[in-house]
């Protein structure tokens, strides 16, 4: 079996046996022909109505079903173009959705179609089918190639599999327990700050970027957290990495050639090898990436031989790896390798998603006064500094205002897959194909691109409710605030955010962690209200990924007024 990447075909056994029948049938019929009388004719005829027959049955098997769809909006790109330049997605597909139903195909660009998904149960068998049989696309794995390296992102089959069982005991819960203290410390910094910069105002209350400060929350806590190393941001200390990344997360650059190279580049990534100023970008990131993993790894060495038995860090962890299946004692040199595609990981995922599912969290507080006084209320009346199993199971509307951060502002947009070998998707509900047919599953031929867009189904009325484009907490404390139809959802929560099946993010765990750390800490010590109101309009910029900013800003920022909560 091979490891890592593959061409997307992989003969069934189904297709061997008919070509074997195949084979067969010719072989008859040549020796029919030769006999020439006309008994034998007569039965050649019928053999080869057979073949004919065979032939037509073995089409229609392997022939992805045909499903309607939106029709395209340009001739080279198809609806790509449009959906590269929206920054919410998941309204268009569930539009399309509601008029196409749960299945449907859309153009893409050079007359490539891509079959979407809206429907929990189509979406449970994609999503939990092994990674040999539903792949990466050849676009999307040379980006991370090119930015993060081929780390447990890119690999597929076994290769990911045993990257997978090497880094998960990093993230596991009894790890992020003995993690949770270094994040206390790290949003500690925080209050520290924030009080500071409001007593030098003067006034009572200040007005920060909250989009940059959960930048460097995220940033440090990974650091701190994940390999003994403070990268200092919380403390004002120069970070070129920073600088990078934001670089990455401010808006696309409206120069039309940049656009559309990277653009083309998700389908054909040849065109990455044409000079841009983007593809310039890409170089620069990973050639920092490259010097902060040495530095971890330094680091890392550094306290692994300080404190041996301790290896608290996620590096440090990864020193004692084991091989689960011979016992094989991983060696320092196979950790280090893998370290660095490891942290490159870490670094473009947690970093980055993290700080803006982080930032989202803050905006809905402030816009809803209601939502910060109740969770307040509940942080106030433990008292004491929660530790991480009270965290995790003692605060229930803390709870309910991250799971409905998560579920209305997904950091991840769409979870695009590409099978490697012929299949059919069941359906929850039957949808119409283009030839009229009704159908309650649907057939896909290797090569054949599927798309499930994450805030299409996680804030899908037809799944959630009428309710569903609306910020309450409440729904998730009501017997039946989860619909039935959401719980028929099988990622983490019944949501999406974090995948779900062998590809679920793997430090979920982690990243709730750290949300509910910075909720805890800053509602109960800060009032925390918009700039310009409740009503200030906020939306989302795509760069790398989607940003939030307040509109009418310069760059990507959130300024928030805040002032220390008296009581």
């Amino acid at each position: 079996m091979k490891i890592g990447a593959r061409a997307p075909h992989c003969p069934s056994q189904r297709e061997m046996d008919t070509a074997s029948t195949l084979v067969r049938i010719y072989d008859t019929f040549q020796a029919l022909v030769r006999s020439a009388s006309p008994v034998d004719v007569a039965t050649g005829l019928a053999a080869l109505w057979a073949l004919r027959t065979v032939i037509q049955a073995f089409r229609k098997r392997f022939r992805t079903t045909r499903l309607r769809g939106p029709k395209s909006t340009s001739l080279l790109f198809g609806v790509a173009k449009d959906l590269f330049a929206s920054s919410d997605t998941g309204t268009i597909f569930e539009e399309w959705s509601k008029e196409y139903g749960v299945a449907y195909e859309v153009p893409m660009i050079f007359g490539k179609k891509r079959i979407v998904l809206c429907d929990p149960k189509a979406a449970a068998y994609l999503l939990s089918k092994d990674t040999w049989s539903y792949v990466g696309t050849t676009g999307a794995k040379e980006h991370m190639s090119r930015t993060i390296g081929k780390g447990l992102f890119w690999s597929e089959g076994e290769s990911h599999r045993r990257q997978r069982r090497s880094i998960a005991p990093s993230f596991n819960s009894t790890t992020v327990r003995k993690l949770s203290p270094a994040i206390h410390k790290t949003v500690d910094k925080v209050k520290a700050a924030w009080e500071a910069n409001i007593d030098a105002d003067g006034s009572g209350s200040v007005v920060l970027d909250v989009e940059k400060w959960m930048h460097y929350v995220s940033l440090d806590s990974f650091g701190i957290a994940g390999f003994s190393y403070d990268f200092g941001s919380l403390h004002g200390k120069p970070n070129s990495m920073i600088s990078v990344l934001d670089a990455f997360g401010a808006p696309s650059s409206p120069n039309f050639w940049d656009g559309t190279v990277l653009l083309i580049s998700l389908f054909y990534p040849i065109i990455l090898n044409v000079p841009t100023s983007r593809v310039a970008m890409f170089t620069k990131l990973r050639a920092r990436m490259s010097e902060i993993c040495e530095l971890l790894i330094d680091s890392a060495a550094k306290e692994q031989e300080e404190a041996p038995s301790e290896r608290v860090s996620t590096i440090g962890l990864l020193l004692k790896a084991e091989d689960g299946v011979s016992g094989r004692r991983v060696t320092r040199e196979e950790v280090m390798a893998q370290a660095r595609e490891f942290i490159r990981t870490l670094l473009f995922a947690s970093y980055e998603t993290t700080a803006i599912m982080m930032t989202w969290a803050l905006i809905e507080i402030a816009r809803h006064p209601n939502v910060q006084t109740k969770l307040r209320e509940e942080l106030l009346s433990f008292g004491e500094e929660p530790s991480y199993d009270q965290l995790t199971t003692g605060f229930p509307y803390l709870d309910a205002v991250v799971q409905e951060t998560l579920r209305v502002h997904s950091a991840v947009q769409d979870l695009i897959r590409q099978a490697s070998e012929d299949d059919v998707i069941p359906l929850s509900e039957p949808v119409q194909t283009r030839s009229g047919e009704v159908v309650d599953s649907i057939a896909v031929k290797c090569g054949t691109e599927i798309g499930i867009s994450v805030p299409g189904m996680n804030r899908s009325e037809a799944i959630w409710g009428p309710d569903a484009k609306m910020y309450r907490p409440e729904r998730w404390l009501e017997p039946d605030g989860v619909t039935r139809k959401a719980q028929e959802v099988r990622g983490y929560r019944h949501l999406l955010t974090f995948g779900d099946g062998p590809r679920a993010c793997i430090g979920k765990l982690f990243a709730i962690a750290e949300i509910k750390t910075v909720l805890s800490v800053v509602v109960k010590n800060f009032v925390l209200e918009m700039r310009d109101g409740p009503d200030t309009k906020v939306e989302a910029v795509r760069g790398i990924t989607l940003r939030p900013k307040v509109v009418g800003e310069d760059g990507i920022k959130v300024p928030m007024r805040i002032r220390q909560y008296k009581g």
